[in-house]
């Protein structure tokens, strides 16, 4: 079976340019996972490549499919220059190991935690995982393998992060909206929740 690593990065580069910047993560028992900053303007975009290399296996399955299942990559857009954001790479690669070391099928509405804040001073420690095709289009793959889906990354604060658990991904997304939240703004003050 292809490599998908070298058809996602084509992915990649034709939706945001070539990267400036990458570094890897390994982390004893997972494969490599990368992480490529693209800088268009006032916007830097990171994204993890080797998170799609294997299908996410459901934790109850039991044996993983080799082939068939669900793969992604994640994306996380933020300004250029307001915070040290290039920290955000280990953290990005720990959230892309997550399907290899937790079983874990990252999915659109599901939040992922780092426990620390995602860069130095950052208000975030989470991250609420957004809805495809938007940014980076879906890459089909020959079949029986589903096509890698690159998921947005939206920062949370943890009182969103609570709020959250409480109402919903989408009472988060439309209290954001609502109140004209700029989810791109490394140093944003949580929306209001009352």
């Amino acid at each position: 079976m292809a490599d998908v690593l070298p058809l996602v990065e084509a992915r990649l580069t034709t939706a945001l340019g070539d990267p400036d910047a990458r570094a890897a993560v390994t982390f004893l028992g997972t494969d490599r996972i990368e992480v490529l900053r693209f800088q268009e303007g006032d916007v830097v975009r990171y994204a993890t490549l080797g998170m799609s290399r294997h299908p996410m296996t459901d934790p109850a399955a039991m044996l993983a499919d080799p082939v068939e299942g669900p793969r992604a990559e994640l994306v996380l857009s933020v300004r250029a220059n307001l915070a040290d954001t290039d920290k955000v790479l280990r953290p990005l690669a720990v959230l892309a190991a997550t399907p290899q070391v937790e079983g874990l099928v990252v999915t659109p509405g599901a939040s992922l935690d780092v426990g620390d804040p995602l860069w130095p001073g950052a208000p975030f420690t989470s991250v609420l995982v957004g809805e495809p095709g938007g940014l980076v289009e879906d890459l089909e793959l020959d079949a029986p393998m589903d096509p890698v889906r690159f998921l947005p990354l939206l920062p949370m604060t943890p009182n969103e992060a609570a709020w959250k658990r409480v109402h919903g991904a989408q009472a988060l997304q439309e209290r954001w909206l609502g109140h004209g939240t700029d989810l791109r703004d490394p140093a944003r003050a949580s929306v209001a929740l009352d």
